[in-house]
């Protein structure tokens, strides 16, 4: 009797093996794409918002500024230090950068084919039955990039940067995951496609309101935003687990923190804000759904952007205690809260 081994996960949608490598290709370029996109536009919201001028110098109003960063950066003379641990010093920015760019990929643009060069395709990169799990996988690969780099730099700072980093993103991890279980149980799905469909009648920023602001604040800690940015130490007068790094290897973690945040817009959009879907069941036409997406992601990130400019930073103690005492519990409870509605409404 011969034995069929059973997929880890179904595949909503699939493609011609050459279309997968377009879409990888584009997802990639999309994603960097982004990263000075969203540098200008924080640093012109923040001058905004603080009543100051933002970048105004570089190329028409500034806009050119963002490519001046990068390219001063990448520019620089590469260092390591005596006591790392080279190969390992290298990889770890790597590992941030490509854990954040795969999370992108994940973001359903659309829940309808759109026909291009003559094919169907899906406007994702991967339409997965554990989309979820998939997307908590990467984040914790993105944590062994910050463990990792303070790590292997041989540094007395660099290391308690890395352990406080850790500590923070494994904290804020469980919360973050406890409070889309509300989510899970009402759509009764993992698939990020699935839940925004099943968003059509009312988006879950309503029946979950509670779980939207937790996965939000948790999200913030994250990813490393006011107030909760303090894997940098700013006390100690160095830059926690980057403390030893510069030049490119630096940048990249600089690009990894920046897709993070385009990230955290595109996630809550498509949990609670309904995705490609528009309110009072308007039904548009397919490939207004992307641009939907993205106007989304751009509410959210302006939201985080003035939240930057108007919180002042925690200490670390408040940070910890914030989390397990006050955020987990709510959590718990609100999954608790909607279990036990979803089986009275049932029955």
């Amino acid at each position: 009797m011969s034995l069929t081994p059973a997929p880890i996960a179904e595949v909503g949608f699939y493609e011609p093996w050459w279309m997968q490598i377009v879409k990888t290709l584009v997802i990639f370029g999309i994603g960097f794409s982004l990263v000075p996109l969203a540098l200008l536009y924080e640093r012109k919201l923040l001058g905004r918002f603080q009543n100051r001028p933002g970048p105004n110098r570089v190329g028409p109003f500034g806009t050119l500024q963002p490519m001046a960063d990068i390219f001063k950066l990448v520019t620089k003379e590469q260092f390591k230090p005596r006591g790392s641990i080279g190969w390992l010093f290298i990889l770890s920015p790597l590992l941030a950068m490509v854990a954040a760019l795969a999370t992108f990929a994940l973001v359903p643009f659309s829940g309808r084919p759109q026909d291009i060069f003559g094919t169907p395709v899906g406007l994702y990169g991967l339409d997965s039955s554990i989309g979820l799990l998939i997307f908590f996988a990467f984040s914790s690969i993105g944590a062994y990039g910050v463990l990792l780099g303070g790590w292997s730099s041989g540094s007395k700072y660099s290391f308690l940067g890395a352990m406080r980093g850790a500590a923070q993103l494994i904290s804020y991890e469980v919360s973050q995951g406890l409070a889309l279980l509300g989510i899970v149980m009402t759509a009764g799905t993992l698939s990020l496609s699935g839940i925004v469909e099943h968003q059509s009648g009312m988006w879950f920023i309503l029946p979950q309101v509670v779980g939207a602001f937790i996965f939000f604040v948790a999200t913030l800690a994250e990813i490393n935003r006011t107030p909760f940015d303090l894997l940098e130490a700013d006390s100690e007068l160095v830059a926690g687990y980057m403390t030893e790094y510069g030049g490119g290897r630096f940048a990249l973690y600089y690009v990894a923190e920046y897709v993070h945040l385009v990230m955290a817009g595109a996630m809550f959009a498509t949990l609670f804000l309904g995705g490609w879907q528009l309110p009072f069941g308007i039904d548009p036409p397919g490939w207004i759904d992307p641009i939907v997406v993205l106007a989304k992601t751009a509410l959210i990130v302006t939201l985080i952007v003035w939240i930057r400019a108007s919180l002042p930073k925690v200490r670390y103690d408040q940070l910890m205690s914030f989390g397990w005492k006050v955020l987990l519990p709510l959590a718990t409870l609100n999954a608790l809260v909607t279990a036990v509605i979803l089986v009275v409404t049932d029955k």
